[in-house]
């Protein structure tokens, strides 16, 4: 069973289009067959695209490689009205 992605885990995603290499970054959001994914450690080399992406990136969720888990957050139920 594959891994389940959520907000605040932390990835390595595949190079695509313009970027040449692999890149790692923090999930912002989870859509039903993708994450977009916050750009933090990428190569010298991909800065000019990665700035053109302005540091995001909407990656297939088989091409996201989980690296660490990110906080679980406990809900607290909301309030009765």
């Amino acid at each position: 069973m594959a891994v389940e992605l959520k907000i605040g885990d932390y990835v390595q995603g595949k190079k695509f289009a313009s970027l040449e290499h692999d890149f790692k970054g923090e999930i912002e959001k989870v859509y039903e067959n993708s994450v977009l994914i916050l750009i933090k450690e990428f190569t010298k080399s991909d800065k000019p695209v990665v700035d053109e992406y302005n540091h995001r990136a909407v990656v297939r969720k088989g091409d996201a490689k989980l690296i660490k888990a990110g906080p679980k957050v406990a809900k607290t139920p909301e309030p009765e009205a």
